[in-house]
């Protein structure tokens, strides 16, 4: 069987797939489910100075799709978390990373009350500004704060990742986390025309699997720009989704809303699948396919225009008429049950790749 034990900045995770700061990771008792679970590790939901007032409702799943939410940072206190919550986090003895924003001001005030408990710390700052003075003033006061790594989590819409990713290894982070949930985003509920969310606005933040390809091109770019870990967070359901990320660059990743919907289940169903793909295509550990993408990539210059018909595998195919019926370049016929790709009219979109129900078509790259 696959080793699918992983190392990020010194913690020692017994899989790859962690508990990202949030409802799941809410108090004591719900990260006690969450290992029970499956989980290798946690982060514990985000806290800052004073507790958040969250509106209410805050959270609506769309069938598995999206998933809005007008989740703030942590309910509780930070006093309440000192005194009634870290000391239970470590349910089997895992690495506890603890959640912590926003600004300068908030990590001076939080770093003493709970450095003792914490084994690293996640800090995020909701940064999507062109000036990174506000972030690097807030990584470079924890750092001097705490001995215990650091890990700063990146929100999608930075317009240079590289730029930020070099910034941040640079002033001392010890990893990143990417990314924060998506919005603001808006969804009314038709039956009554009313929003689904709560907030002043009825405005959410959108996580779930509508995110992952953008969380994908996030540590992508990450990855390739810095030598520390980067956790990936944000669309993750299976174990094809982490196996995606860790070949995107990644060292393991967070995981949120599929353990809203699911339950703390969720989290070793996600590692078990993981740990299947590795056995059924031969690979040992996760090192073995880590940043594979990048690597791929690196010979591209430009953009790619050559057509490239798709090879039709006939031991596959089963002439469903599937890929004939949706090619819109008329370019796919049925003989004897098999597709049969006429090369002149393709315009090697890969549209019926991606269609085809049995996987007997393939564009190589």
């Amino acid at each position: 069987m696959a080793d699918i034990r992983v190392k990020i900045a010194g913690l020692e995770y017994e899989n790859p797939v962690i508990v990202a700061a949030g409802p799941p990771s809410k108090d004591w008792e719900a990260i006690k489910d969450c290992i029970e679970g499956g989980a290798a590790g946690v982060v514990a939901k985000t806290i800052s100075s004073v507790a958040a007032e969250i509106p209410k409702p805050c959270m609506y799943d769309f069938k598995g799709k999206h998933f809005l939410n007008t989740e703030l940072w942590s309910e509780l206190s930070p006093e309440h978390w000192v005194e009634n919550e870290y000391a239970k986090c470590k349910i089997k003895g895992e690495p506890l990373i603890i959640g912590l924003g926003y600004v300068k001001s908030d990590i001076e005030k939080l770093i003493p009350m709970v450095d003792k408990f914490a084994d690293a710390y996640e800090i995020s700052s909701h940064y999507v500004g062109r000036d990174l003075t506000p972030m690097l003033d807030t990584l470079t006061t924890a750092k001097k704060l705490t001995k215990k790594p650091v890990f700063m989590k990146v929100s999608p819409g930075v317009s240079d990742l590289g730029e930020l990713g070099r910034a941040l290894e640079a002033h001392g982070a010890d990893g990143l986390v990417a990314i924060n949930s998506v919005g603001p985003c808006f969804s009314i509920d038709i039956e009554t025309g009313r929003p689904h969310m709560g907030s002043k606005d009825g405005y959410g933040w959108m996580s779930g699997a509508a995110i992952k390809p953008i969380a994908m091109r996030t540590v992508y770019e990450l990855a390739k720009a810095v030598n520390i870990p980067v956790f990936a967070v944000g669309g993750v359901t299976k174990g094809e989704d982490v196996i995606e990320f860790i070949m995107a660059g990644a060292h393991g990743v967070q995981v949120c809303t599929q353990g809203i919907i699911e339950g703390p289940k969720a989290f070793g169903r996600i590692a078990r699948e993981t740990e299947a793909w590795l056995d059924a295509h031969g690979y040992k550990n996760l090192d073995e396919i880590r940043g594979l993408a990048i690597k791929n990539l690196e010979p591209r210059k430009g953009p790619q225009y050559t057509t490239m018909a798709p090879e039709v595998i006939n031991e596959k195919c089963v002439g469903c008429n599937l890929c004939k019926n949706l090619c819109p370049y008329h370019a796919i016929e049925i003989t004897e049950k098999k597709a049969v790709i006429n090369e002149e009219l393709c315009f090697g979109c890969g549209l019926c790749t991606s269609k085809c129900p049995t996987k007997a078509l393939h564009i190589g790259q």
